[in-house]
């Protein structure tokens, strides 16, 4: 009988090297550095997450200021990320080191505590993480295409600068996608609008994106606009609409039925200005609306007659050239009588 050996190919000893970093980031660096970042990432997986810079210029037989050099390239480069030393070892007084001890004195024992040698260096390199990589992998099959650098550099932004999880992320990408949009600036621009509104986790997306969603998509309509989702400004619009003056949707829809009606075009400026009249007649349900009509008609007929009367009042008051002088009064009796004496 033939022995079948199983072999697991995930071994602890092995340390494995993106073709991104060798196709583009290698060819432009030091090999020094190159060094360097191998290291740290043979080191990646230990339990401590530490290591000094004293260590690593002992394996590399180069100087600490040499090692301290290659970490910065790497994270200007966005690869690594690692504390710096509170005091710069070439800001020190000469005759002494950062830490304060004299050039002379020996390397600290390699079996001491972490916590106790000079310049201890946390790292943690992102691009690296199984998490990043499986959700490198999601973003390709939503957006249906091998993403560039620029597009991994994107989600890289979301991922270290805005902080959002893998599983926010993903979801992200599925939401926009399922839009319609699969450009990385519209993306970014809904990241952006999470983080403003402190959305953290998948839940909290999913309610905030149903309610907006929702809303969005059904003022597009009541104009008319079909085939596109909303701008930013249109979607500044109806978030104030709905957070800031409070009103339920089908307020909302009415005043753009009632800007349509009255101008036969999309403005979103003419529908804010309808609702910000109901807020100031205190407007917040649909069937406020009708007694907010009633009231409005009512003033206008009031006025109406208003102007009516006074306008007949002006007409009975009004003179011509032919009643400006006093009236004369005669007596007739006394003219007769003078006039039969002469």
């Amino acid at each position: 009988m033939k022995k079948l050996t199983l072999t697991n190919c995930a071994q602890d000893n092995i340390t494995v090297l993106e073709n991104e970093f060798i196709d583009r980031y290698m060819p432009g660096a030091n090999g020094e550095y190159v060094k360097v970042y191998l290291l740290v990432l043979r080191h990646l997986n230990d339990a401590s997450g530490i290591l000094s810079i004293s260590e690593m210029a002992d394996v590399l037989e180069c100087t600490e200021k040499d090692v301290l050099r290659a970490l910065n390239y790497w994270k200007k480069q966005g690869l690594l990320d690692f504390c710096d030393p509170a005091p710069d070892a070439s800001q020190a007084p000469a005759g002494q080191t950062a830490a304060g001890r004299p050039d002379d004195d020996p390397k600290p024992a390699r079996n001491s505590e972490p916590s106790s040698a000079p310049n201890i260096q946390q790292y943690r390199s992102r691009k690296e993480r199984k998490e990043f990589k499986e959700l490198v992998f999601v973003a390709e099959q939503y957006l249906g295409k091998t993403l560039s650098a620029t597009d991994i550099d994107m989600i890289t932004y979301f991922y270290d600068t805005l902080d959002m999880s893998a599983e926010l992320i993903e979801y992200l990408i599925e939401y926009c996608v399922e839009n319609g949009h699969k450009s990385m600036h519209y993306i970014q621009a809904v990241a952006l609008s999470w983080n403003s509104r402190g959305i953290r986790t998948v839940e909290e997306a999913k309610a905030g994106t149903h309610m907006y969603t929702k809303n969005c998509y059904s003022v597009l309509k009541a104009y008319g606009i079909k085939g596109r989702g909303p701008a930013p400004a249109e979607l500044a619009y109806i978030r104030k609409w709905n957070e800031e003056y409070g009103f339920t949707l089908d307020v909302i829809l009415e005043a753009c039925s009632r800007t349509m009606n009255a101008i036969h075009q999309p403005n979103f400026e003419y529908t804010d200005s309808i609702l910000k009249n109901w807020i100031s007649k205190g407007v917040r349900q649909l069937k406020d609306i009708e007694s907010a009509d009633a009231a409005f008609l009512k003033e206008k007929e009031r006025k109406k007659q208003q102007h009516s009367r006074s306008s007949a009042d002006t007409r009975a008051q009004k003179t011509t050239a032919f009643n400006n002088f006093d009236e004369r009064s005669y007596n007739m009796d006394d003219l007769e009588r003078r006039l039969l004496q002469q």
